[in-house]
């Protein structure tokens, strides 16, 4: 079917389109009870079926005679290594270790904590739990002790998993001592905690709960794949909560194999033995859906990184990559190349690779400019995509369907939804909105498979944050338009809509503007208080290496070009040069944090931020540059 036939039967036939998608999966019992709707409004997908998703990514494959293919390639320039493992060779270790787990009393349902950096058994972990129907939860290594220590209460794992230390450009973090203040700190206390020793900061381990990982898989006798429930928990991925406790997105196995065995050839155009590379962390949804389990599910070679895009050991490492494995698509944040972008404006150190085995680049996490995009597709002469979606959503909602010869391009736009996802505006009313028109971007339930239909003890919780705002559609908190042709256009989350002396402003569409300018490397645009109009925006900027810009010249630059594209309304009139932006680990510009430092409020840090220092930067420099109530 074109794109057009699979998304209208998707959304007027849901139970019958998603029943032929299920044909994708190699079930133990092939569901017969596609779509049960609840009272209180959520769902459930293939509710009688049984499988096992480790059995899916890996044995399964094997049984294809995909045994010899390379399933993993670990690419670590932070510690000049790499690694290969075949269908076979994964599947091995990963049984290996399930049977250590179960010998450590790890049994079906039971919660692990996996807190470990981009090594290849991060992923053997998460699949070996998969394999014994445990419910693991990844919390990106190095991440603060009090938020693990909240994890670990609300998991209550029975194991803990984690690496003597992660490694980044010139430093090394150690995490086990992070792991033991955790464990001081929370009420709930696991039997054991299994250490993988790295020798760049070797770990004390404690008597008696403290194991060695190699050790203990010396003796490890290899487990099968458990048969689970189609409905049965895999994995739990916490987010931040606006309660101060994190939210346990839940994603169950069977419509998790069902929409990623449908999305990566229908989405990203993916074909067993195709090479692909997700640039981002098992601690993300990102990493579970596109490095460990989408692309293995399918029969595809994943890339496994351990480095950053830029000083490892310069902004050509990502090219690199691409040339010795010979990617053949690739997944990273709009950030990623800002970065590469903001120290190789000309694209000097690209033009020494051979990107040749790749045929298309997909971004998202953030949002994607038009100057980034030009510039990207100018120097690689491939296309690239925005997409959009969610750690509650678990794959794209809105994306080109390169698998349906939906090629279609549309700037500004995170292209039309995906066959499943029935999207739409509405207003502060919950009114439908027609095209064009800005509003509330909601989806209208049920939502397809492999989209969370709870959190982790807190189904309350739940249907309060996504189900009750507006009835009958799934909140996704981010505003923006439909056009008339189903181009779906993000301006960002619905708090960064600003109020204006009464007019409605995306700090979106400003940011977009500002970056068109060719000495801006990056930029967020937020809202300070002002006396007279309520708000007014501030333009924070980071300059491309080598710009000889004024800051004096360079805002009046920048001003003029708001006014000249939104109009006097907007009140844009400043505009601060920055070294540097705060942001998430996953590459997320901390908005939220740069208003409050902006208007002088008290602040935490948040758990996710790659670097707590630059947030005193911030307040100094915005101190120094007159605005009154900062620093």
């Amino acid at each position: 079917m074109s794109y057009r036939q699979s998304h209208d039967r998707s959304i007027t036939e849901p139970s019958a389109f998603w029943a032929e998608q299920a044909g994708r999966v190699a079930w133990y019992r092939a569901p017969q009870d596609t779509l049960q709707a609840l009272p209180d409004g959520s769902h459930r997908w293939f509710a009688d079926g049984r499988l096992n998703t480790c059995y899916l990514a890996l044995d399964r494959q094997i049984e294809l005679g995909r045994g010899n293919q390379t399933a993993l390639i670990y690419d670590s320039p932070v510690t000049s290594t790499q690694q290969r493992f075949s269908y076979l060779e994964l599947r091995d270790e990963v049984a290996r270790l399930a049977g250590a787990l179960r010998a450590l009393g790890v049994e079906k349902g039971d919660g692990v904590i996996i807190y470990m950096p981009m090594v290849p058994q991060a992923a053997m972990a998460m699949l070996a739990c998969a394999r014994l129907g445990a419910v693991h939860s990844v919390v990106f290594g190095g991440f603060a002790p009090h938020e693990l220590a909240l994890r670990i209460d609300d998991a209550r794992p029975k194991l803990v998993l984690t690496a003597s230390c992660g490694l980044e450009f010139e430093r090394v973090i150690e995490y086990k001592p992070l792991v033991d203040k955790a464990l001081e700190l929370a009420s709930h206390q696991p039997a054991h905690v299994l250490v993988l020793q790295r020798p760049q900061a070797m770990a004390e381990l404690k008597a008696g709960r403290d194991l060695d990982w190699r050790e203990t898989l010396v003796h490890a006798q290899p487990a099968d794949p458990v048969e689970v429930a189609s409905g049965d928990p895999l994995y739990i991925m916490y987010t931040s909560g606006t309660t101060g406790k994190p939210k346990g997105i839940v994603r169950d196995n069977g419509g998790h194999a069902v929409a990623l065995s449908y999305a990566l050839p229908t989405i990203f155009g993916l074909q067993p033995g195709d090479v692909w590379w997700g640039v981002s962390d098992v601690g993300w949804v990102v990493g579970h859906s596109l490095i460990v389990y989408g692309p293995l599910m399918n029969g595809c070679t994943t890339v496994f990184y351990e480095g950053k895009p830029v000083r490892t050991p310069d902004a050509g490492s990502y090219w690199r990559v691409i040339e010795e494995h010979k990617v053949n698509s690739l997944f990273c944040a709009p950030t990623a190349i800002r970065a590469i972008r903001k120290e190789d404006p000309q694209g000097e150190l690209l033009k020494r690779y051979d990107l040749s085995s790749l045929r298309h680049l997909f971004l998202a996490g953030e949002k994607l400019d038009s100057t980034t995009q030009h510039w990207l597709e100018e120097l690689t002469d491939k296309p690239v995509h925005d997409h959009w979606w969610q750690t509650e959503t678990g794959w794209p909602v809105t994306a080109p369907c390169t698998g349906l010869g939906d090629h279609d391009l549309r700037g500004g736009s995170t292209n039309r939804a995906v066959p499943g996802y029935h999207v739409q505006v509405v207003d502060d009313e919950g009114r439908l909105l027609g095209p064009n028109e800005q509003g509330s971007i909601v989806i209208a339930l049920p939502l397809p498979p492999g989209c969370a239909q709870t959190l982790w003890n807190d189904h309350a919780r739940y249907l309060q944050a996504y189900l009750k705002t507006y009835p009958g559609y799934y909140h996704t908190g981010d505003g923006g338009y439909v056009d008339e042709e189903g181009f779906v256009y993000i301006m960002g989350r619905t708090d960064d809509v600003i109020n204006v002396s009464g007019h409605r402003l995306s700090t979106g569409e400003m940011e977009e503007l500002l970056a068109l300018h060719e000495a801006v490397a990056e930029c967020a645009v937020i809202a300070v208080q002002d006396d007279l109009k309520g708000h007014v925006p501030l333009g924070l900027v980071v300059l491309k290496d080598g710009a000889q810009a004024t800051e004096a010249n360079l805002q009046r630059e920048l001003v003029a070009l708001v006014r000249e594209r939104i109009g006097a309304l907007a009140c844009f009139q400043r505009a601060v040069v920055l070294k540097r932006l705060p942001k998430t680990r996953s590459g997320k510009i901390l908005r939220a944090v740069l208003r409050k430092i902006a208007d002088g409020e008290s602040y935490a840090p948040p758990s996710t931020i790659d670097d707590p220092a630059i947030l005193g930067e911030i307040a100094e420099r915005l101190g120094q540059a007159g605005l009154a109530k900062a620093g």
